[in-house]
């Protein structure tokens, strides 16, 4: 994952829809939709590392990324796609307890969505002795307490495209601990088909190693799929 210094960036996609659940829906169509992640879900324009998109890096363009692939699928489901909101926290995953919450996601967090999709991960340290590990967790306690204000709220949480066993496992006990939904991206980060270098060049290898349009296809799938089972 690049560690670079990212501004904090908000797309907000205008269309919105009530939240109702079409006749031949599969899942009921939120009214809201808030993704909080890192680069895979949204990166600025950064010509010194090659990369021009203002989207999911590395996907080849914005309907590609996994935001853009999750939200067609709301939109195939029920023929209207939800509002939605979509904002880079990799400065969360660095900082972790010294992350202003309240601060940082003021914005976010009074757009008061019905579903909530984090992915997050990549870009944090491993921990490795247990006061690291205990800082982890009660920063993703933190995290998902606070997008919990509305008790309404579905709240996924995927594990790394870049799998770790040990932030995956702190990761997945929070998650449940908060009640929301686990999704298991199993390994298909470390498939080299699901990477851009895969698709087509970029000199850098952070870049490169960025899932291309296959490996966002994967993770809007494996999302979908959890989506879909909690509304059976």
């Amino acid at each position: 994952m690049l560690r670079i210094a990212l501004p904090s960036w908000l797309l907000i996609l205008q269309s919105f829809v009530p939240a109702v659940l079409c006749q031949e829906a599969k899942s009921p169509i939120p009214e809201r939709v808030l993704f909080l992640g890192n680069s895979i879900t949204l990166h600025a324009p950064a010509p010194n590392i090659g990369w021009e998109g203002n989207w999911g890096m590395a996907a080849s363009a914005i309907d590609k990324d996994f935001v853009h692939v999750l939200l067609q699928k709301w939109k195939e489901s029920c023929g209207q796609t939800p509002k939605a909101m979509v904002k880079n926290i990799a400065e969360f995953e660095r900082k972790l307890g010294d992350y202003a919450i309240e601060e940082q996601l003021k914005e976010e967090l009074a757009f008061n969505a019905d579903v909530i999709i984090l992915a997050i991960g990549e870009n944090a340290t491993v921990p490795k002795s247990d006061q690291e590990k205990i800082a982890f967790s009660e920063a993703m306690d933190r995290l998902l307490e606070a997008l919990k204000r509305n008790e309404e709220a579905a709240i996924y949480v995927r594990s790394q495209f870049w799998p770790d066993e040990v932030k995956d496992a702190l990761m997945k006990s929070a998650t449940e601990k908060a009640g929301c939904v686990w999704v298991d991206l199993e390994r298909i980060g470390t498939d080299p088909k699901n990477a851009a270098s895969a698709e087509r060049h970029f000199e850098h290898a952070g870049v490169a190693g960025h899932p291309g349009d296959k490996g966002m296809q994967a993770i809007a799938d494996k999302i979908w799929r959890a989506v879909e089972l909690q509304n059976k």
